[in-house]
């Protein structure tokens, strides 16, 4: 074996190649590489074997083998399984490339054409595991040392196309540069084939080249004529990227990244941001790869009211245009942003360049995302067929806080390329687009959790990828509008509007189905004649049968009898929103008038909606025949509990006036609001006119959606997520909301935090942070995750009775002579995340160490084992995470707090550092999610009132229409409103999620100041330190109530769905 000398121009041409990191240093060392070799380039994989028949020293011999074992992949058949196929890639991002790739290894002659003549793209990807272990497989350690080094789980796009793009040139890929792809050229006549229209004049040869497959990777702004985009809009959202110079000096490569931290379930950290710098932020996601990269979700007014935006307009390409955004202000803004979420501690931030030269940050809009209805076609004249298909952004949009896109991208360029090689073997076009459109309804609900386990086994078939594969999911016939024997229109932008442009058929239906059903509720109950949907219900005995009927047990008929209507219906209203989850849409004194009789349609066409699927048994339904368990209902408990307790807080605080909250189980005199005529129809806040689909009901009063808003930071307001302050009146959301016994200063004054808020930049200490996005990066020796006392021994504290009893649930007092236990219920990776520090400080044991760790042999055997054939530096970083079983992984609890300890087991240290990275991922990801359908959700709901007003006005107006006119009016309003309900439906189950990741992050929060507390010596605390300490403790029981009524609700949801699928199958 010959080793690289300055004498062999070839191996210096290849060694240049390998360490290029600018596109055109890459082109030209390749092309001197060939022409040293005498090989002409782009010429397949013939040219691949001909340089590694050349190149057979030790650097060059490690990355053919590396390429060697993915081409000899059965499914690739030696590179012969698309041989006469040609194909055109237009596109030379990361999905253009990585396709390129697949379909050279297939043995296809692959053209590829790229606009840019350079990558200047410092943005930075996060990758799924599979992405890392693809990307290894493919050399991207040769090409870049530091790829995925330890933990890391990024890379620049600039960089990922650099190592994709020297992949496919070795492999033969055809690549142009600076040319446009602007369109097909159909065959003129029959045996001529498909080219493309290139801007500007292309040479001869790829002008005449034809091609039968078209793969496109342009980006969302560029979709084939044929295909048909589908437009997913939500409330606006606003993003900032912003890369800054990465000098790599040791105190920056000290500063733990930041996986993302959300608003949705760390309000604290959001708030001191703002409290400090005025940014008002709904995430944040730093990552360090080649520049600092930063993005983020900022609010409109936080951007108008510091000068980043000009004036505010309605048009977004208008509002984020280069004449309406201060770049100055913009740069201000994330330099404050980042210094905030890093401490201050990357020193003086400077702006790295993008293209042209200037500071690379900008604004973008991702209020809406592109999504094309089907993922390939089939275009057809004079006999030559084109396969077209698309990868990338102009397949799918990714939202990015969810970190989809280049994973998914990868998914779907082996999905394409799997689509060309079954064209190759000649399956038939229909069977062949049926394959790939049911692969393609798979890609958005993929995650690293629902694929296969061992990305090892990941290859080009789909079957290696996706569990549970039906490629006979969507059938021939359900494609044949794909196949085009001429391209007829071009492409077409069907806007959804998320989900609120189309009316849902089979509805409430019309008012005669409606009347029937109720009748059949009210059916045997003495004194209840349901003739109408107007008089019947004046009298409220109606309205308490159909309550009786569907949750029985509540009351007995009897119990009605003698009571006045008012108070009847009032009853009746106030059962069925607590114990049903109907919110009301107009007020009792509205149903006993009949001064709202759409309203009183609107209302009981919501219980039908909920309850239809119901078996009907004539009489008053038995006790059993519960529904199922409602998110709305749900929240409207919790929410309900929240006042009563603030209620009790303020009662034995005499320095706020009660705020009278009556029990659930008390029948209710109707509030003197209620008692108004017409009341229903005014919203309490603004006193503007509400129509029945913008009527939201709540404690008792109706309002906008769009006024019910925190008084103080102008959040839409949840159920369990808001309060009234009994002083002023108004509503606010539960970081606003002022707490008992605090002055009110008008500033943003929130709930009183843990942890003390950051009042200075551009260093603000780790003391003053609140619970910050924490990274999984181990800090400095002798740091801790948290601030603590210098003498960390644990005392017991002094508990009432109730206390002890409260606390009996949580397991939080360890028992004698073990292991104080660690934080209640947490994950590995939190775990790993806050434990693998040079300290115990915080977990309640002396800083030099757990004493009496008693280690199962067989992980210590397994432990060492793994160490001992750790491989070599050059091959440890490609090491994959070790499994951990049930056994092991409890020892790694333990030994996680001993940074010694875990010191000698590198490879175990490095799996837990991951798994940490991968769950705060996952969490991020998880509430973004959620985050974006809520926005969706709310402009969705007021395209609905939009179109609800304009019908109710025509209702309330034509009393000259003809009654047919009129009947179809209100059917059409029955289905919006059954559309509008089925929306907060959802966006119920959507807060809950959200309520969740807030309880799991708050907890985490009131436990580790509750152990700093513990930790101290009993003789030095003050009266203040026990006060505090009990209030926290009083905090941490509430927020474990509340996450055990989660899981409680959660359960029945799923017992519900177990019993109604059993039911429907027999």
């Amino acid at each position: 074996m010959s080793s690289p000398t300055p004498t062999n121009p070839a191996h210096a041409h290849f060694e240049s190649f390998l360490q290029a990191q600018l596109c055109q240093d890459v082109l030209s060392s390749f092309q001197g590489l060939c022409q040293a070799l005498d090989v002409e380039p782009g010429g397949g994989l013939s040219q691949y074997h001909k340089i590694k028949d050349q190149l057979n020293y030790w650097s060059a011999k490690s990355l053919w083998a590396k390429l060697d074992k993915r081409a000899g992949q059965p499914v690739y058949q030696q590179g012969r399984a698309c041989t006469s196929t040609k194909c055109l890639v237009v596109g030379a991002g990361p999905c253009g490339l990585r396709a390129a790739v697949e379909l050279a290894l297939l043995g296809a002659r692959v053209v590829l054409v790229e606009k840019r003549t350079k990558f200047s793209r410092h943005n930075v990807l996060h990758l799924w595991p599979f992405t890392i272990h693809d990307l290894r497989a493919l050399g991207a350690k040769k090409f870049y040392g530091r790829f995925c080094t330890g933990t890391l789980d990024h890379i620049s796009i600039r960089q990922l196309q650099l190592i994709l793009l020297k992949v496919a040139l070795l492999l033969g890929v055809e690549i142009h540069w600076g040319v446009t792809f602007s369109g097909l050229q159909p065959p003129p006549r029959k045996g001529s084939g498909w080219r493309a229209q290139l801007q500007p004049s292309p040479p001869a040869l790829l002008a005449n080249y034809e091609f039968d497959v078209l793969i496109s990777a342009a980006g969302g702004k560029f979709v084939p004529e044929g295909f048909t985009v589908r437009e997913m809009r939500g409330k606006l959202a606003i993003g900032i990227t912003a890369n800054f110079v990465n000098k790599r000096t040791m105190e920056e490569t000290q500063v733990p990244e930041i996986s993302g931290v959300a608003r949705i379930y760390n309000q604290g950290f959001f708030q001191s941001l703002l409290k400090a710098t005025g940014i008002d932020l709904e995430n944040i996601v730093y990552y360090k790869d080649d520049t600092h990269y930063f993005v983020m979700t900022a609010k409109k007014q936080c951007l108008l009211r510091l000068g980043v935006l000009h004036q505010d307009w309605p048009d977004t390409d208008r509002l984020l245009g280069n004449a309406n955004v201060v770049p100055e202000a913009l740069q201000r803004f994330a330099r404050a942003a980042a210094d905030f979420a890093t401490h201050g501690k990357l020193g003086k931030l400077e702006f790295a360049q993008d293209a042209h030269g200037r500071p690379d940050i900008s604004a973008f809009d991702f209020t809406s995302m592109m999504r094309a209805e089907s993922s390939a076609r089939v275009q057809e004249k004079h006999g030559a067929r084109l396969l077209l298909g698309l990868v990338g952004d102009c397949l799918v949009e990714p939202f990015w806080p969810l970190g989809t896109g280049v994973a998914r991208g990868f998914l779907a360029a082996f999905d394409a390329a799997w689509m060309v090689k079954r064209w190759a073997e000649g399956t038939g076009p229909l069977e062949v687009l049926a394959e790939r459109e049911s692969l393609y309804q798979l890609l958005s609900q993929t995650s690293p959790e629902n694929m296969h386990r061992n990305v090892a086994h990941y290859g080009l078939d789909p079957a290696t990828r996706y569990p549970n594969l039906n490629l006979r999911a969507v059938t021939p016939n359900q494609v044949r509008d794909l196949y085009d024997l001429v391209a007829k229109d071009s492409v077409q932008k069907k806007s959804d509007k998320t989900d609120a442009g189309r009316l849902v058929t089979g509805s409430a239906g019309t008012q005669e189905e409606l009347m029937r059903w109720c009748q059949e509720q009210t059916a045997g109950y003495p004194g209840v004649h349901v003739t109408d949907l107007a008089s019947s219900w004046a009298d409220g005995l109606a309205l308490c049968a159909l309550v009786h009927r569907l949750q029985p047990g509540l009351l007995e008929p009897s119990d009605v009898q003698g009571v006045g209507a008012l108070e009847a219906t009032a009853w009746a209203l106030k059962v069925a929103e607590q114990e049903l989850g109907i919110t009301p849409v107009l007020s009792a004194q509205a149903v006993v008038a009949g001064s709202d009789p759409l309203g009183l349609i609107a209302y009981l066409s919501h219980f039908h909606s909920a309850f239809k699927d119901r078996p009907h048994s004539p009489g008053p339904a038995s006790q059993g025949s519960l529904g199922t368990p409602s998110a709305v209902l749900f929240l409207g408990k919790l929410q309900r509990t929240l006042q009563r307790t603030r209620a009790q807080v303020e009662v034995e605080n005499p320095n706020i006036e009660e705020l009278p909250v009556p029990e659930p189980d008390v029948i209710p005199t109707p509030p003197s609001h209620h008692q108004e005529a017409g009341a229903d129809d005014l919203c309490a806040i603004c006193g503007e006119h509400l129509y029945i689909l913008e009527r939201l009901c709540a404690d008792g009063h109706f309002f906008h959606r769009s006024c019910f808003r925190c008084h103080v930071c102008e959040a839409t307001l949840w159920p369990s997520g808001y309060g009234q302050h009994p002083g002023d009146g108004h509503f606010y959301c539960l970081q606003h909301l002022p707490q008992p016994g605090h002055k009110e200063d008008g500033g943003d004054r929130g709930p009183e935090s843990p942890v003390k808020a950051v009042t200075e930049l551009p260093a603000p200490s780790n003391d003053g942070m609140p619970s910050a996005p924490s990274a999984p990066a181990v800090p400095q020796e002798g740091t801790s995750p948290i601030p603590s006392p210098p003498q960390p021994t644990r005392q017991l504290i002094r508990l009432s009775s109730p206390e002890r009893q409260w606390l009996s649930s949580l397991h939080l007092t360890p028992e004698p002579e073990t292991e104080p236990p660690p934080k209640p219920p947490r994950s590995c990776s939190a775990l790993a995340r806050q434990a693998l520090v040079g300290s115990f400080v915080g977990w309640g044991v002396p800083a030099q160490g757990p004493q009496g760790i008693r280690i199962p042999s067989s992980v210590l055997v397994a432990m060492e084992e793994e160490e001992g054939s750790a491989p070599s530096s050059e091959e440890e970083e490609e090491e994959e995470d070790v499994a951990l079983d049930s056994e092991i992984e409890q020892t790694l609890l333990s030994l996680a707090k001993n940074s010694d300890t875990m010191n000698k087991y590198p490879t175990w240290r490095r799996t837990l550092l991951r798994r940490a990275r991968e769950e705060e991922m996952k969490r991020f990801c998880k509430a973004q999610a959620a985050q974006r359908r809520l926005n969706e959700i709310e402009a969705a709901l007021k395209e609905l009132e939009a179109k609800g007003v304009k019908l109710e006005l025509a209702l309330r107006s034509q009393s000259s229409s003809p009654e047919q006119q009129k009947a179809l009016w209100v059917e059409q309003l029955l289905q919006l409103v059954q559309k509008k309900n089925s929306l907060v439906a959802e966006e119920a189950e959507l807060m809950i999620t959200a309520k969740e990741l807030h309880l799991e992050e708050k907890q985490w929060q009131l436990d580790q100041e509750l152990r700093s507390y513990m930790n101290r010596e009993e003789t030095l605390k003050t009266a203040a330190d026990r006060q505090a300490e009990d209030q926290v403790l009083r905090k941490l029981v509430d927020v474990v109530n509340e996450r055990d009524a989660l899981i409680r609700f959660q359960e029945e949801c799923r017992l519900s769905e177990l019993a109604s699928g059993s039911g429907a199958q027999g």
